[in-house]
């Protein structure tokens, strides 16, 4: 573990995403000349009747019961208060030197758009700050919802804190469970919007065909063949000719939404699966060159990282762009939206704003978030 400064206050930020492949808990300080220093990072397991009842009703299931879904919010609150306390036994950490945890909670609907529009993420912090005994910020999207904007993507106000360069344009990647990207133009302006499907889709499918929770190494993309038919129908979909800004999750884009465009058609598994990464490889290259066509780094995060053949296709797509992770700036690339809630979380203490208006399109800037106090 990485050396602790006594003068700075520690966060912990909890984050389970689209693919809900568990709990990202990252602790962090923030050094007064910028940057976040990860001191410590480990990623814990839903249950596995847990993690299949929030994947259906991210994917648009209705809740068995009023009294289920209650039960779900506490089971997925207690399963972060776990992640956290784990998390300080594995450091060596007092809860008493803790001064927040920032948790994402788990979402099960996303729909900006409705009227009014709503998004709605689980895991009661009430039982996180009880379980913990440290102050607890959560529900962070709901208030640029509220004030119009799309509640996502939330992590690039992060990204520019971090990694913003007045020397050039950058654009930051996080291939999670759905693609989405940070601009960050050398002039210190900033947009973000999702691209669409990434690790969601790739998993999905690999689970379904291999029984396995997700394709290693991209090791079954690499078998099969890219069919152009399929790609092309994957690729007709309104969603992707939206202008930013723009979010979308598992509502979306699920295994029934791929079944339906495959249609008829008889293709090998592997073959669907090397579509599925195209698709993602060609979404993410096709916004990053509309929207800064003169970026010349990409740095990339997420769980996506480490598919070797995923960020193979997106360089192809991308010539003259250096793609890499972001581990190159310090950043640990598996633990960078964990991290960006503990500094949400912090943000939202100082009384400053946590979203953006040119990201989300909000009507304004926003302290986003409530306090649980310990």
């Amino acid at each position: 573990m990485a050396s602790i400064d006594p003068q700075l206050p520690l966060f912990v930020g909890l984050m389970s995403g689209t693919s809900a492949d568990g709990i990202d808990a990252a602790l962090v300080q923030f050094p007064a000349e910028g940057g976040c220093r990860f001191l410590h990072g480990h990623t814990f397991d839903w249950k596995a009747e847990t993690r299949a009842a929030l994947i259906a009703l991210g994917q648009g299931a209705e809740p068995a019961s009023l009294d289920a879904l209650g039960q779900l919010d506490a089971e997925a609150g207690v399963a972060f208060a776990t992640a956290a306390n784990a998390l300080l036994a594995q450091a060596g950490i007092d809860r008493a030197q803790v001064r927040a945890i920032g948790s994402h909670g788990q979402t099960i609907r996303h729909r900006p758009t409705s009227s009014p529009g709503f998004t709605w993420q689980i895991g009661d912090a009430n039982r996180i700050a009880e379980l913990t005994g440290i102050t607890t910020v959560a529900d962070f999207r709901r208030r640029d919802v509220a004030a119009g904007g799309h509640g996502a993507p939330l992590m690039p106000a992060f990204h520019l804190a971090m990694l913003g360069s007045s020397g050039e344009d950058r654009a930051v990647l996080n291939l999670g469970g759905i693609a989405n990207l940070s601009l960050l133009a050398r002039d210190g302006s900033l947009r973000g919007f999702d691209t669409g499907p990434a690790n969601a889709l790739l998993d999905g499918w690999c689970q379904r065909h291999l029984g396995a929770a997700f394709d290693a190494g991209g090791a079954f993309a690499a078998r099969g063949r890219v069919d152009e038919a399929l790609l092309a129908r994957l690729l007709d979909d309104a969603w992707f000719a939206l202008p930013p800004p723009k979010s979308t999750g598992r509502e979306q884009f699920h295994l029934d939404w791929v079944e339906a465009r495959i249609g008829g058609a008889s293709l090998a598994p592997a073959d669907v699966q090397a579509t599925l990464l195209e698709l993602t490889a060609a979404t993410v290259a096709d916004a990053l060159l509309a929207h800064l066509p003169g970026v010349k780094r990409l740095l990339v995060c997420g769980g996506g990282v480490r598919n070797p053949l995923l960020l193979q296709r997106i360089a192809a797509r991308l010539p003259g762009v250096e793609v890499i992770s972001s581990a190159a700036y310090g950043l640990d690339p598996d633990y960078m939206e964990a991290m960006g809630f503990a500094w949400l979380a912090r943000e939202t203490l100082a009384g400053r704003p946590g979203n953006l208006p040119s990201v989300s399109g909000a009507r304004g800037p926003r302290i986003l978030g409530a306090i649980y106090p310990a």
